[in-house]
């Protein structure tokens, strides 16, 4: 807090603090900059994962599986399994009832 003296002599406290090293603007110049850099780094991090994603997908293409279903797969895998059991029960019912499915017996 900031200690000012009025011209009528009275003390009046502020909640302004003192700027600390490096800021520029009210802006913590070496925090911002820390964090830019981190976050950068991850970008190019997930850049090369990204990479080596594809070049698992295209081995698995040159190796005859089907991509499309992979990814399916492991977007499914992803997901909470009651969940998964409403959708697909969900589709069924749908299909069922577009005559895309036998009914049920």
């Amino acid at each position: 807090m900031f200690m000012s003296t009025l011209q009528s002599g009275v003390t009046s406290t502020t909640n302004e603090t003192a700027p600390r090293t490096g800021d520029v603007g009210g802006v913590a110049a070496d925090q911002l900059r820390s964090i830019i850099d981190r976050i950068e780094r991850l970008e190019e991090e997930k850049k090369a994962l990204a990479e080596d994603i594809k070049d698992v997908y295209a081995e698995a293409k040159s190796n005859g599986f089907d991509t499309k279903i992979i990814r399916k797969v492991i977007s499914m895998r992803k997901r909470d399994r009651a969940e998964l059991d409403e959708e697909e029960t969900m589709l069924a019912i749908y299909l069922r009832a577009l005559g895309m499915l036998p009914d049920a017996e």
